[in-house]
């Protein structure tokens, strides 16, 4: 059986075990893809800046040990450098000469002034994966524009998808910092490619993540719908994800996504809630449903008679006959799911310093490298004495 080890362990190995990676990024994107990483089994060094936004916020036990820093910056060491002096400069570029991986995510200028370049780093250590994530393009005409998630997600086409779907007159974000996310899975496997012609030839390269360029392919996938085509050969927005009605549905007692897809499903729904009369329309008894003509009205009708049964009766009809369903959880009743704690998908753990936590578990398993929690988000700069010496001892 596959496994995966959560909490917060002694246990080693991993996929990645003997990698090294240098988190020199900040905010959501580069710490995650780092951290996901280090789960993995790499070694992975967080250089830090005194400052550091993703350490800032309103809730915490201690200053510096907010939520989101012990969600996206575990299983790493913290070495605290200031990158403006000469001396801890020096230090980061002798750990990063050391390493497999480098991801971070200032502008090309800035990395320029501080000699932190690709071109200057690749000249000392030519093996070196150097993953530079961004908002946008650096040979292009938004490479200086400052760029967060609300922004990309607008630049994507996102918030239009958001707006459309909704019905809604105010363009809107998703509540979910998505592209930070998202691009940070792109960073890990564009990191991970890089890997492996790394080990094959010993050569290193620069591997470049836009935000926006992450965002808008994951978007396209199913949205570029009718203008894959050139000429068009019909609109942007993939008409199952945009239809009035694709949404939750009213039961006796709550709410539940009933997602119907073919007409047996939509006859089997109709009998089910004691409506044979919808079950004989004509529409449902074609070879397939018209979307763009007929399903938001089948969806109106739907919506119409889920009230007749409670949630775990459709729960019920619906594995009857194999037609897609989950109950409508709020946050909090998601994260208490016993299909979560079954999984050991949030876990309790007891940080040094931070003390009972809940850590958020790894989504995968391996059958003979598990991944693991092995270190708690570290305190700002917690192993810069025991790197440092390491250092040292590398030059003898």
């Amino acid at each position: 059986m596959a496994t995966r080890e959560s909490g917060a362990s002694a246990g080693g190995g991993g996929p990645l075990a003997g990698v090294r990676v240098i988190d020199l990024a900040t905010v959501v994107m580069g710490p995650y893809a780092a951290q996901i990483l280090g789960d993995l089994g790499a070694d992975v060094i967080k250089i830090e800046s005194p400052r550091d936004t993703v350490r800032n916020g309103m809730t915490y036990r201690h200053p510096g040990m907010t939520p989101l820093h012990l969600n996206v910056n575990r299983n790493k060491r913290s070495i605290s450098l200031n990158l403006k002096e000469e001396g801890d400069r020096d230090r980061a570029l002798r750990l990063i000469a050391r390493s497999d991986i480098l991801i971070c995510n200032m502008r090309v200028g800035a990395l320029r002034r501080l000699g932190l370049d690709y071109d200057t780093i690749a000249e000392a250590n030519p093996h070196l994966v150097y993953v530079h994530a961004q908002g946008f393009r650096p040979d292009s005409d938004r490479a200086r524009l400052a760029a967060y998630d609300e922004t990309v997600q607008a630049a994507s086409g996102l918030v239009d998808l958001a707006q459309r779907a909704g019905d809604i007159g105010v363009p809107t974000v998703l509540p979910s910092i998505l592209a930070d996310k998202v691009a940070a899975l792109t960073i890990v496997y564009s990191a991970l490619a890089a890997l492996v012609h790394q080990r094959a030839t010993g050569e290193g390269q620069l591997v470049e993540v836009p935000m926006t360029d992450a965002l808008l392919a994951f978007n396209l996938v199913e949205h570029l719908d009718g203008h894959t085509f050139d000429p068009p050969l019909g609109p942007t927005g993939f008409p199952n994800s945009l239809l009035k009605g694709h949404g939750a549905r009213r039961t006796k007692d709550g709410h539940a996504m009933v997602i119907p897809y073919s007409p047996q499903d939509f006859r089997a729904l109709f009998h089910a809630a004691g409506r044979p009369d919808l079950a004989r329309d004509p529409r449902v008894n074609a070879e397939r449903i018209d979307v763009r003509n007929d399903a938001a009205d089948l969806l109106e009708l739907l919506e119409s008679v889920t009230p007749a049964l409670t949630t775990d009766e459709w729960a019920e009809v619906c594995t009857e006959h194999s037609i897609p369903f989950g109950p409508v959880l709020r946050l909090e009743e998601a994260t208490s799911d016993p299909y979560v704690q079954g999984g050991h998908l949030l876990d309790v753990a007891e940080h040094p310093t931070e003390g009972s936590y809940r850590v958020i578990g790894i989504p995968t398993a391996f059958s003979a490298t598990p991944a693991s929690v092995r270190r708690h988000a570290p305190r700002p700069g917690q192993d810069t004495d025991d790197i440092l010496t390491e250092l040292e001892g590398s030059r003898s």
